[in-house]
């Protein structure tokens, strides 16, 4: 059994190294100026990262090393990134397709 005591060090070491990670690079990028260029680039990653977590949630990996698609997250995706293109709102965007995942899954 831990200790009270234990548990609020172990607490406070956790937050500590979630925390770390996250602030200091703001600290130190707050004295930096970046060219436009650069922060053009930058504001690319948004949707590379989301682009990335969306194909690799289309697509399923069997154990011969064969690539099937995921019909599920297909069927819930497509209507999804239509809302996304008219609403262009990432809130409603990702709502829409929590909710549609959700229909997808319950119907099939």
């Amino acid at each position: 059994m831990i200790s009270n005591t234990s548990f609020f060090l172990l607490l406070i070491g956790c937050t500590l190294v979630t925390f770390i990670p996250r602030v200091i690079p703001f600290l130190v990028a707050r004295n930096f100026t970046i060219s436009a260029s650069v922060e053009k680039w930058l504001s690319y990653l948004p949707v590379c990262i989301f682009t990335g977590l969306i194909v690799e949630s289309l697509l399923e990996t069997g154990g011969s090393n064969s690539i099937s698609i995921n019909w599920e997250a297909l069927l819930a995706t497509i209507p999804t990134i239509i809302v996304a293109f008219l609403s262009k709102s990432l809130l409603t965007t990702v709502l829409f397709g929590v909710v549609c995942m959700a229909v997808v899954r319950l119907v099939l």
